[in-house]
């Protein structure tokens, strides 16, 4: 027979504590008891002499300890003076008032006034938060006074800002002190958290910094969008304040408060303004949970995200599928810890040979496949038209016809928004490889769907680390064109946004992602150059072939519908059959528009 474990004893000092607490509101009820049975006797002295008083505040006292211990303060660490231990505590003295009412009933109001246990437990409760909140007054007072490297003012008065305030001030490791908040809400004005007043808006940064001496602004409002968290930016710039940003919900360290280890510097998704995406989690935990999942493209920047965040799904099994050893070898890493590549859940296959492609979905079965795998820089492939129809084309096919054969339940097709009224190799390659989609989607067999998206922030290969590298060497940093704008996403956000598409999506849909506003190139250039810190010169160097000014998310002639998500719309696509590439001339045309003398001769 197992013993019961019993829970870990408190730390000695805890306990101490703990004692100490329970005396302390010990004597505030016997305080209590004798103030009001004196009081309510018309201040007879002679009741202070009467042992059934005394013995009713022990009482008291006894049960309130006893109360306390099983379901109240004393059970679990509260932070002193907080809703929560102020909540328990009135629930213990409330409990303890109504045995003291029952008592009363029981021996009869000669020996204990019945009025005495309802006036007793309100003076007992007030003097016991009494108690509490001068501990945590003078702790604050004491916290505010240690000296302390950097003068904080904190940006956002709600909750967030109001307990990182909280940790700063009881953190004895903390460099910071909070001396100030500021806050856009006039409402809020006159509010004070632990001694630190809230002393104006936004627009009264400079003045406040020059009263308090304040060297950091942390923003502290987690739905800040881009252009709030650009605004306080530059008003922190102007009043010389380094800034610091809290950390989104999700990345807190601790689950249920900000710390000081949660302040990170600003950085360009801060100032783009992309924030976590609302999902329908149950959803897709039930559409890919005990599923075998295959992704390809594994190791690509989509990819290897997809592949982390569906291994939290609890997927049967995870199987990934890439052209690049390398590739499998960093996402084997990051999902495990190892990568000793020796699992059968890695595929080393190139979607452009058809028979292996055939073979390797045969043996496996997959249920859902994420097809990720495409070739995307658009100047190389406009140079190299072959290739994006052999791997985005060709290849795409290869991948339908085989999650077809075994009869997959959804195939989710990576595509991009250059899809939409395609004026370049790579548009054009991805808008084919959305019709094919469609087509497959209509035979039946399972649910077929594209999704489109923009740039992704910080992929690999994209603008953002190429400008990062061109700063790092001292410029100049190259943009095409002063106007050119492009739609960006967090590699997160497209991904879990493409989770969610595969459970909603309908057979032939492209669904097109919320990316926002489109943001100017050369405004993120400059963005990144000024988080530098460097004095780097910009050169435009002009568009080049097949590239927008601005990319569009829908075609003209496209229908947009709404879907079960806030931030996807549908649109219908076309259907390709893999026989109208060449039956129809298809094929020459596509080759002649994506060819150059190069290439333009397909066997």
């Amino acid at each position: 027979m197992h013993e019961a474990k019993l829970p870990p004893k408190p730390p000695r000092s805890e306990t101490v504590v703990r004692g100490v607490w329970i005396v302390v509101d010990g004597l505030c009820w016997s305080l209590a008891i004798v103030a009001t049975m004196f009081t309510r006797l018309q201040l007879e002295t002679e009741v202070l002499e009467v042992g059934s008083t005394w013995s009713l505040a022990l009482g008291a006292a006894g049960v309130h300890a006893a109360v306390g211990l099983s379901i109240g303060p004393y059970m679990v660490r509260h932070v002193r003076g907080s809703f929560e231990e102020v909540t328990s505590v009135a629930r213990t003295a409330f409990i303890t008032g109504l045995t003291l009412v029952a008592l009363a009933w029981v021996i009869g109001s000669a020996q204990v006034p019945r009025s005495i246990p309802f006036l007793a437990t309100g003076l007992a409760i007030v003097l016991m938060l009494a108690n509490r909140f001068t501990v945590r007054t003078y702790r604050s007072h004491r916290a505010g006074n240690r000296r302390r490297d950097r003068r904080v003012i904190v940006y956002g008065a709600g909750l967030a800002g109001r307990r990182l305030v909280h940790n700063m001030l009881h953190d004895d490791g903390s460099e910071l002190l909070p001396v100030a908040f500021v806050d856009d809400n006039r409402a809020k004005r006159r509010l004070k958290v632990e001694g630190v007043p809230v002393l104006g808006s936004l627009k009264d940064l400079a003045a406040i910094a020059e009263r308090t001496s304040a060297t950091h602004l942390v923003i502290a409002i987690s739905s800040a969008d881009g252009k709030l968290v650009r605004q306080a930016r530059n008003v922190s710039q102007q009043a010389g304040l380094k800034v610091k940003v809290l950390a989104p919900l999700n990345d807190w360290v601790t689950e249920d408060d900000p710390q000081v280890f949660d302040l990170r510097d600003l950085d360009l998704k801060d100032l783009l303004g992309r924030h976590a995406v609302s999902l329908d989690e149950d959803a897709i935990r039930k559409h890919l949970a005990d599923k075998v999942v295959l992704v390809t493209g594994a190791g690509g920047s989509i990819g290897s995200e997809l592949c982390r965040q569906i291994a939290g799904y609890n997927p049967r099994r995870l199987i990934m599928l890439d052209r690049d050893e390398s590739a499998l070898h960093a996402v084997q890493l990051s999902l495990s810890g190892r990568a000793l590549l020796d699992t059968d859940d890695l595929l080393l296959a190139n979607i452009r040979d058809a028979e292996a492609i055939q073979a390797h979905f045969s043996a496996l079965q997959p249920d859902v496949v994420f097809h990720a795998a495409a070739l995307k820089h658009l100047s190389l492939l406009e140079r190299h038209p072959l290739e994006a129809w052999k791997t985005n084309v060709l290849g795409t096919l290869n991948v339908l016809q085989a999650a077809a054969a075994c009869q997959v339940g959804t195939f989710v097709n990576i595509s991009t928004d250059k899809a939409a009224s395609p004026t370049s190799v790579l548009g054009r390659s991805k808008r084919i490889a959305e019709q094919l989609t469609t087509h497959f989607g209509q035979q039946g067999v399972g649910r077929f769907v594209s999704v489109r998206f923009g740039n992704v922030l910080g992929s690999r290969g994209s603008a953002i680390p190429a400008f990062a590298e061109q700063i790092r060497r001292g410029g100049p940093v190259t943009v095409t064109h002063p106007e050119v704008e492009r739609y960006f996403m967090l590699t997160q956000e497209a991904c879990q946004l493409v989770l969610q598409a595969g459970v909603i999506g309908q057979s032939g849909q492209a669904m097109v992602l919320d990316m926002g506003s489109p943001v100017k190139i050369v405004d993120m250039a400059r963005e990144l150059i000024v988080l530098s810190g460097r004095s780097v010169s910009i050169e435009f160097t002009g568009l080049r072939p097949g590239e927008k000014l601005r990319e569009d998310l829908f075609a003209d002639e496209e229908e947009r519908l709404s879907t079960l998500h806030p931030k996807m719309t549908a649109v219908q696509v076309p259907p390709l059959a893999p026989e109208n590439l060449s039956s129809e001339g298809l094929l020459p045309q596509v080759t002649t528009r994506l060819g150059n003398r190069a290439d333009r001769k397909i066997a």
